[in-house]
């Protein structure tokens, strides 16, 4: 599967990096749920997470997308493997967002941490981030 040029996949490590760039929206979050359900599909171990925010511009979301979004990913990890998830929050209003992912993956497959470092998150995910 060819990924685009903001997403990168480790597969030795089992680890997805996703690094959006510009504006964040529907159609962002939308793209890479797909992308992530793709490789989920394809895939026959769980794999973590990244998410390093610090090349976006704005957010362009609401509350009630981030909330279908978040159940969305809590209610397709029903029973599986437990994965880890970090994101990089460079802005108070990412920080938000993904609090509230946070808050509504808790207590399941999903693992949730939110970093303002670059550092701590590779720490959280136990791996060796290049920057």
């Amino acid at each position: 599967m060819k990924l685009p040029s903001d997403v990168q996949f480790h597969e030795d490590i089992r680890l997805l990096v996703w690094r959006p760039r510009g504006v964040l929206n529907e159609a962002g979050l939308k793209h890479i749920r797909e992308l992530i359900g793709d490789l989920e599909a394809t895939s026959g171990e769980p794999f973590n997470r990244f998410t390093d925010g610090q090349a976006l511009e704005a957010i362009d979301l609401n509350f009630g997308y981030v909330f279908d979004f978040s159940l969305f990913r809590r209610l397709s990890y029903a029973g599986r493997s437990p994965v880890k998830s970090a994101i990089l929050v460079p802005s108070i209003a990412l920080s938000h967002y993904s609090k509230m992912h946070e808050l509504l993956t808790r207590h399941s497959s999903i693992e949730v941490r939110i970093f303002e470092e670059p550092e701590a998150a590779a720490n959280g995910l136990d791996v060796q981030l290049n920057y």
